[in-house]
């Protein structure tokens, strides 16, 4: 529009001079040409902040425009970039008001270039008004919409943004929460019974109470490396120097490990597992040996790894006292150690099945399973 308005000013000037040279007004023609040129260039200075300084910047510019069109009327085509002009800058009603006007002041000069009446100059210039302004006014609206539409975009974007961060918070604090009753709820549980147990030997029997003592010392060792590790998201310590996970197994089931006598055992080929099955099978089976610790008054456990080509499934058996999974437990609330290895098994796509009854054992099966090479 700006280069259609000085293209059409400077074509309008040079149609003056070459069809009316040395006439008396031309040095008044140049003057408001130049005038309205340097008002149109310094529009964004004269008409800034402030909607009284735009009005009357536009008001000089169109009766700049007025006085040059009174003088010649060529300069009548000039209108139609100040059509944009007056859109932009009016309400919507006093800028269809102003090109009306405008309009009305074209179609005039047209006629006064006319030798006699001519259709054309009076529909044409009317027409060409009208399609700029739909023009514009349906660009408005489609920007309007476009506007509408990035401020949703952004908008839904902040949401989910934000709907990500709490379900990163909240996937983060159970993480958190199924790690320490996996890793340091059992090693704390194994500490009191043993110093309990050092407890009650150590007049007795001193050697005994110090191997509990030990002992304990040990396993708070171990929790103390799980707590660093399980912070940083890495994996179990029992996997450094590139141990596999019936490595960690073996080393959970061995007696300084445990209070109860688990035997370990592996059925089918074993097979490189990705890290995140490893690791949860095994906060399964930790999670697993401190609930028959704390609960199941067991003397003996079954821990058994199965490799069954397209799975890989943990059980762990003990003849302990059984509960039923079905009621509710004392007190109306189960804790956390079930539910989060249902969790564990749930994010890699597997199963967990409880098998138990009062007075029977219980059986615990993880299965998990195995993308196909």
């Amino acid at each position: 529009m700006h280069a259609a308005f000085f293209l059409l000013l400077g074509a309008s000037l040079v149609r003056f001079l070459i069809r009316h040279p040395g006439e008396p007004r031309t040095p008044w023609i140049i003057a408001f040409s130049v005038a309205l040129a340097l008002l149109y260039v310094l529009g964004p200075v004269l008409g800034g902040p402030g909607t009284g300084r735009r009005f009357t910047w536009l008001g000089a510019v169109v009766a700049s425009w007025v006085v040059l069109v009174v003088l010649a009327p060529s300069f009548a085509w000039c209108a139609v970039p100040l059509f944009y002009t007056g859109l932009r800058t009016l309400p919507a009603r006093a800028s269809l008001v102003l090109v009306a006007l405008l309009t009305t002041l074209v179609v005039a000069a047209q006629l006064r270039l006319a030798e006699g009446f001519d259709p054309n100059l009076v529909f044409a210039p009317p027409a060409v008004a009208a399609i700029a302004t739909a023009v514009f006014v349906h660009t408005q609206r489609q920007a309007a919409r476009q506007r509408a539409l990035i401020d949703d975009l952004l908008r839904t974007r902040r949401e989910l943004a934000a709907t990500e961060r709490r379900e990163g918070t909240l996937a983060e604090r159970q993480r958190l929460s199924m790690e320490i009753h996996d890793t340091l709820a059992q090693g704390l549980s194994s500490q009191q019974m043993l110093l309990q147990a050092a407890d009650r030997t150590w007049d007795s029997d001193a050697e005994a109470a110090r191997r509990h003592v030990r002992t304990a010392a040990d396993i708070a060792a171990r929790g103390l490396a799980e707590a660093r590790r399980f912070v940083h998201d890495l994996a179990p310590p029992q996997f450094d120097g590139g141990a596999g996970l019936e490595d960690a197994l073996r080393a959970l089931a061995a007696p300084e490990s445990t209070t109860v006598s688990v035997r370990f055992h592996v059925e089918g080929v074993p097979v490189p597992l990705p890290d995140r099955v490893r690791s949860a099978l095994l906060r399964i089976a930790q999670g697993a040996l401190a609930n028959v610790t704390e609960h199941a008054a067991a003397t003996t456990v079954a821990l058994t790894l199965s490799y069954l080509g397209d799975q890989v499934v943990l059980d762990i058996a003990d003849d302990g006292r059984g509960f039923d999974p079905g009621a509710a437990p004392p007190g109306g609330a189960r804790g956390h150690g079930l539910p989060a290895m249902r969790a564990r098994v749930r994010q890699l796509g597997g199963t967990l099945t409880i098998e138990s009854a009062p007075g029977e054992g219980t059986v615990l099966s993880a299965s998990v399973p195995l993308e196909t090479p």
